[in-house]
């Protein structure tokens, strides 16, 4: 009932409320996929996933549904409601949690995610929020066949060039080749791949490794194929280089996520 009185007063205006009864994030199903970043100027500070669907029998994280709602909180602007964008019944959100990073240099967050079609599988896809509603700002092309999958691992400007790029590994159980986009005014565009790495094991909830900042530049963290060795690589604007951090294990991976 409390879900139900919250969504109606949701729908006061399309797209989003003025008031709430109760915060929308608080209600999530997914509530291990509320993000917030409190530091940016602009209106997205938090995203969420939410509306759990079994359309896309994947579950490639290890749970029998995949979240078909994508909601951001912008205080100020619409109300503590935020903003939900609804996907068709030919797509999902086949992933852990929103990502936010401002992309373009415009001070307010672009919302990052894995996107599945039903048919086509897994693609990165970028959503703006244009001070009313979200809508699709860029995307990498689908894999190409259904129950095919991307795990990112993190958002950086990699280079140092100014520009941002978006690192993931692409089929992390098959291919474990790891792709990287850099933003543009025209979207999204590959510049560099590296085969022979991974960050996921099958219905693992979680993504390891990820893009950290010791004080000499990002590194992406991320297992060999085989999961037998943790990397660190790093990109230059040219190739992807790498280094040998020693045995994976979790501790390690966390170990070296804290610059240990």
């Amino acid at each position: 009932m409390r879900r139900a009185a919250a969504l109606l007063a949701a729908l006061v205006a399309p797209g989003a409320a003025a008031a709430c009864i109760a915060d929308q994030a608080a209600l999530t199903s997914y509530p291990a996929s509320v993000v917030a970043d409190s530091a940016t100027g602009g209106a997205v500070r938090r995203a969420w996933f939410d509306d759990p669907a079994t359309r896309y029998d994947h579950g490639i994280l290890g749970r029998a549904d995949e979240p078909g709602t994508l909601w951001v909180d912008t205080p100020g602007n619409r109300g503590p409601c935020g903003t939900a964008l609804v996907l068709g019944a030919d797509h999902v959100f086949e992933d852990v949690a929103p990502r936010l990073a401002d992309l373009d240099g415009d001070g307010t967050n672009e919302v990052v995610v894995v996107r599945a079609s039903l048919t086509e599988g897994a693609q990165i896809a970028v959503y703006a929020h244009d001070g009313r509603d979200l809508r699709l700002l860029g995307a990498t092309p689908h894999i190409g066949q259904p129950h095919r999958w991307l795990a990112p691992v993190g958002i950086a400007d990699l280079d140092g060039d100014g520009a941002v790029e978006i690192a993931a590994v692409d089929r992390p159980h098959l291919a474990r080749i790891l792709r990287i986009w850099r933003w543009t005014g025209a979207g999204l565009v590959e510049v560099a791949s590296a085969a022979g790495v991974t960050n996921h094991r099958i219905g693992d909830p979680a993504i390891a490794g990820g893009i950290r900042a010791c004080g000499s530049g990002p590194e992406m963290i991320v297992a060999r194929g085989d999961w037998s060795r943790l990397l660190a690589l790093r990109f230059d604007g040219d190739e992807v280089t790498g280094r040998d951090l020693g045995p994976w294990s979790e501790a390690a991976v966390a170990a070296a996520m804290a610059c240990r």
